[in-house]
């Protein structure tokens, strides 16, 4: 049972890094993303390279798409221009993947001394800093978490029982990835947890890549949630975001087992080269969808709503 209570612990660990690192960058530049947010969207390449930039930036694709759609609630943006952000969004969160499968052992605990010496400096800007190397080093210490819970928790049986189901079993993988992620709202933490149990050996590679497909279904719901109340438009955005990745998982479905056969020649450990696979997936497929991005919105539109969107 302590077990459990301290995975859950490091869950809450990963997701409490990645918001104050989050919070961190928001606040040294807020304004500056909320204006190219609505100024170099309108059309779907710089829709797709501002999406991908600002939520690099950000660290999250869910935060992106709350700004987004809390834009087009209050008419600064429209409908048409959220695709190529919603497109740029599935980019720019590879970039917290690749960032976690990096190897901080030794300076976790400088950084993590420095950063909460900076959070209790005024100056906004220092303690901004401060919050991003915190929050870093809290991301890092749930990793490793991760890693070293896993076996222990597959000495419990429901738990074993349950990893040998979704090792053989894609869909189950696919769903777990969806339910979870919709649970915890991270879809990083959720790949954080695939890999800490790859790299421990105990889930196979293309149980992996499910869960990082339904990942991506998963954090869709931050964007309904987002929606609520928000007006037509808003309500689109959000159906476009589930549109784009449901589609995007079912293509990627029957490439599974050629990823996983092809993976090492990615990287030689399974947890980054589960990180390369989400980067080649998020990549593809919104490169794929952008020429079609106009029509696609119409296809919402059509499917949702039979009136084209008011303009601000």
């Amino acid at each position: 049972m302590q077990y459990i209570v301290l995975f859950i612990f490091c869950i809450l660990l990963f997701i409490f890094g990645m918001t104050i690192i989050r919070f961190g960058l928001f606040n040294l530049s807020a304004n500056k993303l909320k204006l190219w947010l609505i100024k170099l969207t309108n059309t779907p390449l710089k829709g797709m390279l501002t999406g991908t930039f600002v939520t690099a930036l950000l660290q999250s694709s869910s935060a992106v798409m709350v700004i987004t759609i809390g834009l087009i609630s209050t008419k600064f943006m429209t409908f048409p221009q959220s695709i190529g952000i919603i497109l740029g969004t599935n980019i720019g969160t590879t970039f917290k993947t690749e960032l976690i499968t990096f190897n901080l052992d030794k300076v976790l605990i400088p950084l993590a001394i420095c950063g909460a010496l900076l959070i209790l400096f005024k100056n906004k800007k220092a303690r901004s800093i401060g919050m991003i190397m915190f929050g870093i080093t809290s991301v890092f210490t749930a990793m490793k978490g991760f890693e070293l819970l896993a076996h222990p928790l597959t000495l419990m049986s429901f738990i074993n029982n349950f990893i040998v189901l979704i090792n053989e079993n894609i869909f189950l993988s696919l769903l777990t990835g969806a339910i979870f992620t919709a649970i915890i709202q991270s879809s990083t933490a959720m790949t954080g947890m695939a890999m800490g149990f790859l790299t421990a050996g105990l889930l196979q590679l293309d149980a992996g890549i499910a869960i990082v497909l339904g990942a991506n279904i998963g954090t869709c719901i931050t964007a309904i949630i987002a929606s609520i109340g928000g007006g037509k438009e808003s309500q689109l955005a959000a159906y476009a975001h589930v549109w784009l990745n449901v589609l995007g998982v079912l293509i990627f479905i029957p490439l599974i087992p050629t990823l996983a056969d092809k993976a090492p020649l990615l990287a030689t450990t399974k947890g980054v080269q589960l990180a390369h696979i989400s980067v080649i997936f998020n990549v593809s497929t919104s490169l794929v969808a952008l020429p079609f991005a106009t029509k696609f919105g119409k296809l919402i539109l059509y499917i949702h709503d039979k009136k084209p969107p008011t303009g601000p």
